[in-house]
């Protein structure tokens, strides 16, 4: 190769790594320019130091875009508690459920490439989810004591249940249905520390909580539909979305594993809980997983889950790269619940219904914080939450590390309704 041409290919890459960091965040315009306040918006910081100083979190980023361009991008706290590091905006947080959107998008993917429908059984990418039962209760009319039998599933799970989790696959933690979660409790059913086969058998050993398609409860449906994308595409998932929606959007600070230098970036929680004094234990992203977990297995910045969400609000596509078709991405974010029952820790209230891969808003009203029907959203178990408001053309991204659990709501809808009061046109 002539030095010309060694010069020509050097300045190549560096202008194509100079525009994949230039990708990191959407743009930055005066808020003004876009409806907002910035006295109003100056209040979120105020909010959110009120809520670090009493001891909800060690820090937080936040992050308000509208119309693809973002208005509002700050940092608060401390990246560790024990190193008293100022968080950072490029900080990396474990997104738990965040990830359910990531997988959610892969399989419509595939839906639209002609390699999966979601009419589509379960059991034609996994037999052992062929033939299974249900777990029901019955109350002894003279002792009042619940028994359980099982009885066989009326219809076989598909790929849409996976998707608005209506298949009866639960959570552990978040089930009401006792003979159930003790089953889950006994044969291990998680996808941590297991191999995604191991996972799937424990899994089809125990019967599910619902009869297919009739109740909306939160669990394992997004991992078993990352099983689904690896049987299809022969990836690994984390493989799968590496190469199909993180670097096509230029999403360079996320992944299934934080490596060399960004664990320095990645965010902590307090060691204790600080309203239990329980030690918060947080899955470490650090190590490659035995099992890539569709449901909760990711790790990402503000700035890039953001991008993600604008692919979103933008019809399938940002920049020129379509992951989706406007169609599809407008189905995904639709309810696909209608009447149907909501059960569990996780029960959706009246105005809440659910899509594929993400929580629909259905009123603007009967609910706790403002916004919009039609708004899509959902959060991690960890601290982490988003917004995108169509109407408003408004995406909203809350990022903190604290001990898992429902709680967090408070944080996220806390967050919600400070920014929607600084809309000002």
């Amino acid at each position: 190769m002539t030095p010309l041409r060694c010069l020509v290919c050097s300045l190549i890459f560096a202008l194509s790594a100079a525009g994949l960091t230039w990708a990191a965040d959407l743009p930055s315009v005066a808020p003004e320019s876009l409806g907002f306040s910035p006295a109003r918006l100056a209040r979120i910081g105020t909010a959110v130091k009120g809520e670090i100083e009493r001891g909800q979190y060690p820090g937080a980023v936040v992050l308000v875009a509208r119309s693809g361009r973002i208005v509002y991008f700050e940092s608060f706290g401390v990246l560790d508690p024990k190193g008293g590091k100022p968080m950072t905006k490029d900080a990396i947080f474990r997104l738990y459920s965040m990830t359910k959107p990531y997988t959610s998008v892969a399989a419509m993917m595939l839906v639209e490439e002609g390699r999966l429908r979601v009419t589509d059984p379960v059991s034609k990418y996994i037999p052992a989810f062929a033939k299974l039962e249900v777990s029901v209760a019955s109350t002894d009319s003279s002792t009042g004591a619940v028994r359980y039998s099982n009885v066989s599933a009326e219809r076989e799970i598909t790929i849409q249940d996976l998707l608005r989790h209506t298949s009866g696959f639960v959570y552990t933690g978040f089930t009401a249905h006792a003979k159930v979660k003790e089953l889950y409790l006994k044969e291990n059913v998680g996808w941590q520390n297991v191999t995604p086969s191991e996972q799937i058998e424990r899994l089809a050993k125990v019967p599910l909580a619902h009869q297919p398609g009739t109740t909306f409860e939160y669990g394992l449906s997004v991992d078993v539909l990352g099983r689904v994308i690896e049987v299809i595409s022969g990836m690994t998932l984390s493989q799968f979305i590496q190469e199909r929606i993180f670097t096509p959007l230029g999403m360079t600070d996320s992944a299934f594993v934080v490596s060399g230098e960004k664990v320095q970036r990645l965010a902590q929680p307090f060691a204790t809980d600080p309203a239990t004094g329980t030690p918060i234990k947080l899955v470490d992203v650090t190590v490659p997983p035995r099992n890539d977990a569709g449901g909760a297995g990711s790790a990402v910045t503000a700035g890039d889950y953001a991008r993600f969400l604008q692919m979103m609000l933008n019809g399938g596509q940002l920049n020129g790269v379509r992951l989706l078709s406007r169609t599809t991405a407008k189905y995904m974010t639709s309810d696909h619940l209608g009447e149907m029952k909501s059960s569990g820790n996780v029960a959706l209230p009246p105005a809440i219904g659910f899509g594929l891969g993400f929580a629909v808003r259905r009123e603007t009203g009967l609910f706790e914080v403002t916004g919009n029907a039609g708004e899509y959203f959902w959060a991690g178990a960890a601290g982490t939450g988003f917004y995108v408001d169509p109407k408003e053309e408004l995406i909203c991204v809350f990022m903190t590390q604290a001990q898992p659990g429902m709680p967090r709501r408070y944080d996220r809808y806390f967050f919600k309704q400070m920014v929607y009061q600084a809309i000002d046109d």
